[in-house]
């Protein structure tokens, strides 16, 4: 028996920043990550965001990379979005991710941070909170292809 525990904070945007999560529907597409993401056998400890990025705290089990996880979650989410009438100007996701892993310890404060991105963002632009996130944590930012899709 293996003990794993692969907590991660995954942050993706929607193509070009464009804002077409519309927050009457939100609700209804978390459930349907957090459905995806259950049948990955991923734990799904919050997910949240606004109209142009989703906030996702999981913990993967041993048997599945982060990369795989977000290419699954963003191809069949993108397919669900693109046929839902709830989001008609929905044109896809944008390339890149971020993918932060924290320690259970953690869990906490990761949770609060996603659940205040409304109060958030009254303040701080998505760009100011991508580039700061990465910063903090060590994550070079290659200019050329920041937020290029």
């Amino acid at each position: 028996m293996s003990y794993v525990q692969s907590l991660y904070h995954v942050v993706f945007r929607t193509y070009a920043s464009e804002r077409t999560i519309d927050e009457r529907f939100e609700r209804d597409l978390y459930a349907y990550l957090f459905t995806v993401a259950q049948n990955q056998n991923v734990h799904v400890y919050r997910i949240g965001g606004m109209p142009d990025h989703i906030h996702m705290l999981v913990d993967l089990p041993s048997t599945l990379a982060i990369s795989s996880f977000v290419q699954h979650i963003k191809t069949v989410s993108s397919k669900w979005l693109s046929a839902n009438p709830a989001f008609p100007h929905f044109r896809g996701w944008a390339k890149e991710y971020a993918a932060l892993s924290y320690s259970l310890r953690e869990k906490d404060m990761i949770v609060n941070y996603i659940r205040g991105q409304k109060e958030h963002h009254k303040k701080v632009s998505f760009e100011q909170e991508y580039r700061q996130f990465l910063s903090e944590y060590g994550v070079s930012i290659r200019e050329e292809y920041w937020l290029k899709d």
